[in-house]
């Protein structure tokens, strides 16, 4: 069950996000869906484009399907999704 807590071992493809600080201050108020996930971006649909938007140095905010807001710090989802998901083995994110 995705819950805040939760939220960074979860898929977050499909999940609504919006740049809430980063480095790169072109990048603020960025928003849209999650299209895609690599080890350093997420990949956040907006208007028919997608914007690249690295991880580290950014801070996110994701929706909840209960409307909940979630902050997360990006350098936390610095990882392979497939490893930040798992539910067993060594994954710091469990």
């Amino acid at each position: 069950m995705l819950t805040p807590e939760t939220l960074t071992r979860h898929e977050l493809v499909g999940l609504s996000a919006r740049v809430r600080a980063s480095d790169n201050p072109d990048l603020l108020g960025i928003e849209g869906r999650v299209v895609a996930e690599t080890t350093n971006t997420l990949g956040i649909e907006r208007a028919s484009r997608v914007a690249t938007v690295p991880k580290a140095g950014t801070t996110f905010e994701f929706e909840l399907a209960s409307g909940e807001l979630v902050t997360v710090e990006g350098r936390r989802l610095v990882a392979r999704p497939a490893r930040r998901t798992e539910k067993s083995g060594d994954s710091k994110w469990r």
